[in-house]
């Protein structure tokens, strides 16, 4: 995930992102097809959706981040038995913001 380029749609001058189960997911694409799939069930009519092409590595490591709360990476959510999540955990995020890191980045178990 990290070396890929991944395809994440701009919306209200920002990433897409959704939130569910108390982690706001910011949604990321492995190519136009999957980009197309979700953009048929998101998009409005036949609007066409912008998107950035961004390293799965930049997303976790500045994005997720910046934004403040707790915030993972949902891949390819609109693929039936394709969709890949990386949540907001220490090895995936940046200790400083994993949800399972205590004080000092030292992970809890």
């Amino acid at each position: 995930m990290r070396r890929s380029v991944l395809l994440v749609p701009v919306a209200g001058g920002g990433l897409w992102s959704v939130r569910a189960g108390g982690v706001r997911w910011v949604c990321g694409f492995t190519d136009e097809a999957a980009l197309a799939r979700f953009a048929l069930h998101q998009a409005p009519g036949d609007q066409p959706l912008d998107y950035a092409a961004l390293l799965g590595a930049r997303i976790v490591d500045e994005l997720v981040p910046a934004l403040g709360e707790p915030a993972g990476l949902a891949v390819d959510i609109a693929t039936e038995d394709g969709a890949m999540f990386f949540p907001p955990v220490a090895g995936i995020v940046p200790d400083a913001v994993a949800v399972d890191a205590g004080p000092a980045g030292e992970v809890r178990s």
